[in-house]
């Protein structure tokens, strides 16, 4: 009992120096495998997303921690609500994940891309029907192409992945990959010697928007949802944006639907 009173007054002493706080803040979930939007650098989770969660969560004034813990495991752990209470990795927003998830306000603009080898006759996602495609499973990308492909065609190559979908590219085991349009990119800049191209078909592919998930029926999204709109508004968004992307964005849809 001694020890506890002095160790109570101990801890009540340094909070009142140093600031102390019994929440330690909620968990967030990644999938860090997405560069630029996340990706790992060495033991540190960087990327634009998370520069991006960072600024909207210091908006908001919410104490949180991230961790990168994969695809499906970041879906299902959200789902569930019980650790995780939010996850961000380039997750589209659509129809079917809001059965599942509450979404924020979208972030990002996008749209999936096709890539090909320089050489290659490809020119939109039609031509892919009889070739063989790599995506990453339960993507949009997976969506759209099960739709041209068929869901249940053995050369629509799905993984765990788009790291592992570009390296089947890379071996030859794939004759294309479908994926976001940044993710394409930003593999294409830093293989400048694999002779590579990227293919934007707005035919096929509509632009899309990222939304941060919460658990259904959590409460964070009235509390993110204002911070986002903040950060869009006030320049950080778009500092953020060129320091991964080096130019201004083009935020006028996101802010139509703030």
């Amino acid at each position: 009992m001694k020890k506890w009173y002095v160790l109570s007054l101990i801890t009540l002493i340094l909070c009142g120096v140093v600031g102390c706080s019994s929440d330690d803040g909620i968990k967030f979930a990644t999938d860090a495998t997405y560069a630029p939007m996340e990706y790992m650098d060495k033991d540190t989770i960087t990327g634009f997303d998370i520069d991006f969660l960072s600024a909207v969560m210091k908006e908001a004034d919410i104490k949180y921690d991230i961790k990168n813990i994969g695809w499906d495991t970041m879906l299902e752990s959200v789902k569930q609500g019980k650790e995780y209470k939010g996850g961000i990795s380039s997750v589209s927003i659509t129809d079917e994940r809001k059965e599942t998830y509450d979404f924020s306000a979208p972030y990002f603009e996008s749209t999936n891309m096709i890539m090909v080898r320089a050489d290659s006759p490809v020119k939109s996602a039609l031509d892919l029907k009889d070739l063989k495609v790599a995506v990453q499973g339960a993507t949009t990308a997976d969506t759209l192409m099960s739709g041209i492909m068929g869901a249940t065609n053995s050369d629509l190559k799905r993984f765990d992945s788009n790291t592992l979908a570009l390296l089947d590219l890379s071996k030859g085991g794939a004759d294309a990959v479908v994926a976001d349009v940044a993710i394409i990119r930003e593999y294409i800049k830093n293989n400048p010697n694999n002779k590579l191209v990227g293919i934007l078909d707005p035919t096929n592919f509509d632009s899309e928007y990222y939304g941060i998930i919460f658990p259904k029926g959590s409460d964070m999204k009235s509390k993110i949802d204002p911070a986002i709109k903040t950060v869009i508004e006030n320049g950080k968004y778009a500092e953020i944006y060129k320091k991964w992307f080096g130019e201004a964005p083009d935020t006028t849809n996101l802010l139509k639907l703030q």
